[in-house]
């Protein structure tokens, strides 16, 4: 179920269309303390839509939400979770988006 659920929310994460991408974000942001580490089987499917293009996006708004959600996830889940994904991500990011992930990482 679960699945279903984020595999349908999940392209609202990177929408071309700028509001819908940081309302997805913002709610993502209010979804996280909810489902905690319930979150662990799509994880790996989250953190590439959160992170790519929005932790590097110049809109403002965008750039926050995704800032958000990042902070939120290493709050509310089991870093060990986290650990794998953001180090793959981290290898291919560039500018600010690979130094917020580096830091988070740290």
């Amino acid at each position: 179920m679960l699945f279903q659920i984020f595999d349908a929310f999940k392209p609202r994460l990177h929408d071309s269309n700028s509001k819908v991408n940081q309302v997805a974000l913002e709610a993502m942001h209010k979804m996280i303390p909810l489902l905690k580490d319930n979150l662990s089987p799509v994880i790996n499917m989250l953190i590439p839509a959160i992170v790519d293009n929005n932790l590097n996006s110049k809109n403002p708004g965008i750039y926050a939400a995704a800032s958000n959600v990042i902070q939120a996830l290493c709050q509310h889940l089991d870093t060990s979770l986290l650990l794998q994904p953001f180090c793959t991500k981290a290898q291919f990011l560039s500018g600010k988006a690979k130094q917020d992930l580096t830091e988070k990482l740290a």
